[in-house]
């Protein structure tokens, strides 16, 4: 089910002669190592002589803007990241000035977006006021929405707002300064130190909230210490007002379920408060409806969805609980004799599928990361940053993924078949269907006439864990068992409860009807989940595992027995290590417990029916044993590379290639995700010089492109016409009636030109303005030399990405109706 099910979080080319002669593997690259490294600028350095294959974080533009500076360098334009600033809305004895939604409103006219990407981005990047960027292909749902707002930097707008709501609280300004009850009202932000930007976001938002009249008290930190002052605290202390957040993307995604309920809902337990019941919680059950509905496929019609989606973002900026900034556009580098790369248009150069297929005349990748390890690594609410992220995207394969280049759902591990007539229409569950019963413990039939609305079959393409022993139907059991088990809370003393990861596992569940075992491989799931996309029902329903299910039972009962916490809120509150496999006393800690299960000969709870034999569950209890033995770390996975060894000491962490037969892909599988055949508009013809009311004709030559998009507009932006034209050869006539040009103003005017492909979700795009006059005597005499028209190319396509949207949902609707 979504992410739940899989138990897992959530990730100029060089030619080179390759000796061949040795048997097939599965990767190109023996080992992998990743290796620390803080400053930008030794990492570049060590890319560039050598040292160094890939560095795994932005590099700053001006070191990279001249030929000299590029020498021996690979260098990739990447987008999916993005700052926001996190506000903590808590009411508590302490004066919160933010717990008025007004004054935390306000911060958005008192933060330049423009100052951030144009001086402490380099350029490189979108102001913007929303969690969707333009780069995402959810922008163009909501740029009507967002266009009403008008952000702009008005530090007296925000100054006459904050004024307005202290006085109303009886706050007095003093001396410029503002106090209340005598005491000055002080602002607590924690800036993040480790990055330069979001250091210099916090340092000019300190120097704005002084000269509102605020007393502001500057907090540094790395992601550690924000996981215990910001994340890990009662918001209802005030240890923190403020924090500069960064946002990095695993994948790029078509259509985004999750985005909204993750950065505006609390259900989601990622706003403060994060669902801790002992702590304050933000609360808003309209923002929690909405996104529910968005996550669960709550909807009839993509109209629907498209409603959903349009109320969440603009209650979402309403509440500026989490307010966004600017997008990314990183500048990721890599040796000039390194080759395979695959820029994923969310992850950028860091994909998983950039170490699996990348290859240069080494046996080791050697990658530059900012940071080696932050938080915990554990698949159920483990791998909150995205560093520890990369690397677990190596060592683990999904069920399924999204396409690098369109964002849709494709298989991994899993081929599917969908059964679906509508939102509305109902497929029968057979009789012999199961699903597991949280209250009594144990698997059931599900209902006489039981219906659901979409079933997914599945073909699984099971392999050996890393520890040897072969993935069987038992893991998949597991991994549904442990979501309905924890995605349940029986009663206020359930063990089997996280404040993190249930709220999110009981969205999943209510929607799990029943699951029918086939064969050893396959399993039909049956599920109350609609999308006018199948892959997205096969994504959603998807049943699988990233780690072996004794492994799961034996973290299970360390968190039930107090020992750790799978969350980090969890682990906050019950004053217990926050669960990390690859740390050697949390992976003695789970070995502690699978020589237990090997003693007692232990049987889970989801297989006490089985007729598995004592050899079995003794088998996978000895492997994993002998596994932590000889690793010293407890993770274990599926994916082509497996975790060699982690030194805190030389901050590196290794990991080996799984040449094992049964593993499924072999190197190369991937290498057509390396080059994509982007549309270019390569010429356009349009008159400078246009008669209102005149029909005007737009010639459009371009290459790897099926269709043309354009938006006509007027003076003051105002869209008099757009339209869609498939494209049957390389020149396109792009046709404006004479009853459109009519609308058009006098003066300056304005044209925007995509040329977009089915293949890559990546158009090029073109804009230019031309005059409009009254009639042909109104035409000025001059040389229409001297007159400066601006006319572009974008040299950056990032915003205009989400454009083939608008394609999609007008052929969609067109073969509905």
């Amino acid at each position: 089910m979504k992410k739940m099910l899989v138990i897992i979080l959530a990730f100029s080319v060089t030619s080179i002669l390759y000796d061949e002669s040795f048997a097939e593997k599965n990767t190109f690259f023996d080992s992998v190592k990743f290796i620390q490294y803080l400053d930008e600028n030794t990492a570049l350095e060590e890319v560039r002589n050598g040292n160094l294959d890939i560095y795994y974080f932005t590099i700053s533009p001006d070191r990279l803007e001249s030929d000299q500076g590029r020498k021996g360098l690979q260098v990739f334009d990447s987008t999916g990241g993005s700052y926001s600033i996190l506000v903590n809305p808590a009411e508590s004895q302490k004066f919160n000035p933010f717990s008025n939604k007004d004054t935390r409103f306000a911060l958005n006219y008192l933060v330049d977006r423009k100052l951030i990407v144009n001086e402490l981005m380099g350029g490189y990047g979108s102001p913007i006021i929303s969690y969707y960027s333009p780069s995402d292909p959810e922008y163009l749902t909501v740029i009507e929405q967002l266009e009403t707002y008008n952000f702009r930097y008005n530090p007296s707008l925000a100054n006459e707002i904050i004024s307005k709501n202290l006085n109303e609280k009886g706050a007095s300004k003093i001396d410029g300064k503002w106090q209340i009850d005598g005491s000055p009202i002080e602002i607590t932000i924690f800036i993040r130190s480790d990055d330069p930007v979001r250091k210099s976001i916090g340092e000019i938002l300190s120097v704005e909230l002084e000269s509102v009249g605020f007393e502001v008290k500057k907090e540094f930190g790395d992601l550690n210490k924000a996981f215990v002052v910001v994340y890990g605290s009662n918001p209802s202390d005030v240890k923190w007002n403020l924090y500069t957040e960064g946002w990095g993307r695993s994948a790029f995604v078509k259509y985004d379920s999750v985005g909204l309920g993750q950065m505006y809902s609390p259900w989601f337990s990622n706003m403060p408060g994060f669902n801790d019941p002992s702590y304050w919680n933000y609360e808003n059950e309209k923002l929690d409806s909405l996104t529910q509905k968005i996550y669960t496929g709550d909807f009839e019609t993509s109209k629907q969805r498209t409603e959903l989606i349009q109320d969440a973002v603009v209650e979402g900026i309403n509440e500026s609980v989490r307010i966004f900034l600017a997008s990314k556009v990183d500048q990721y580098v890599v040796n000039e004799k390194t080759s395979g790369i695959v820029n994923d248009f969310g992850a950028g150069v860091p994909s998983r599928f950039t170490p699996i297929n990348a290859k240069n005349s080494n046996d080791e990748l050697v990658i530059g990361v900012k940071q080696i390890y932050q938080g915990a690594w554990n698949p159920v609410m483990g791998f909150g940053d995205t560093y520890s992220r990369h690397i677990w995207g190596i060592i683990s394969d999904p069920a399924t993924f999204k396409h690098p280049f369109t964002g849709e759902t494709f298989p991994i591990r899993a081929t599917w078949e969908v059964e679906s007539e509508g939102s509305n229409n109902k497929i029968n569950i057979p009789q012999e269907a199961i699903m597991w019963n949280p209250i009594i413990k144990k698997w059931e039939k599900v209902e006489a006439n039981a219906q659901s609305t979409s079933k997914v079959t599945y073909d699984f393409k099971f392999s050996s864990w890393h520890n040897g022993k072969k993935m069987d139907m038992n893991d998949i059991l597991h991994s549904l068992y442990f979501t309905v088990e924890w995605g349940t809370q029986t009663d206020e003393n359930d063990k089997t409860f996280d404040t993190e990861f249930t709220p999110r596992a009981a969205q999943s569940i209510q929607t799990i009807k029943g699951i029918n075992l086939v064969d050893d491989d396959t399993i039909e799931v049956y599920v109350d989940y609609w999308h006018f996309d199948e892959g997205e029902i096969a994504e959603w329903a998807a049943l699988w595992n990233t780690i072996p299910w004794e492994i799961t039972a034996a973290m299970e009962k360390a968190v039930t027995d107090g020992k750790v916490s799978f969350s980090r809120s969890g682990a906050t509150s019950k004053n217990v290590n926050w669960l990390s496999l690859i740390i050697p006393n949390d992976a003695n800690t789970i070995k502690g417990y699978l020589e237990e299960f090997k003693e007692s000969n232990h049987i889970p709870l989801p297989f006490s029916e089985n007729n598995e034999s004592s050899e079995y569950y003794q088998s996978r209890y000895d492997s994993s044993i002998d596994w932590i033995n000889n690793k010293q770390h407890a993770v274990i996975s599926n994916g082509p590379f497996y975790l060699e060894s982690y030194s805190p000491e030389s901050r590196t962490i290794k990991v080996t290639a799984f040449d094992n037969d049964s593993y499924p892909f072999k190197k190369g599988k991937w290498s057509t995700f390396e080059k994509a055949e982007f549309p270019i508009i390569e010429k356009v013809e349009i008159k400078k010089l246009i008669q209102k009311g005149d029909e005007i004709s737009i010639s459009v030559k371009t290459k790897n492109s099926n269709s043309i998009l354009y938006f006509l507009t007027n003076s003051n932006g105002e869209n008099i016409s757009s339209n869609t034209y498939f494209v049957t050869e390389d020149n396109t006539n792009i046709k404006i009636s004479s009853d459109e040009s009519n609308q058009l103003d006098t003066g300056a005017n304005n044209i925007k030109i995509f040329a977009i492909s089915n293949s890559v979700l990546k158009p090029d795009f073109y804009e230019s303005s031309f005059i409009v006059t009254n009639n042909k005597n109104d035409l000025p005499i001059v040389n229409t030399d001297e007159i400066e028209f601006t006319e572009s190319k974008s040299e950056y396509w990032f915003w205009a990405i989400p454009i083939i949207v608008i394609i999609t949902v007008s052929i969609y609707f067109k073969k509905r109706n």
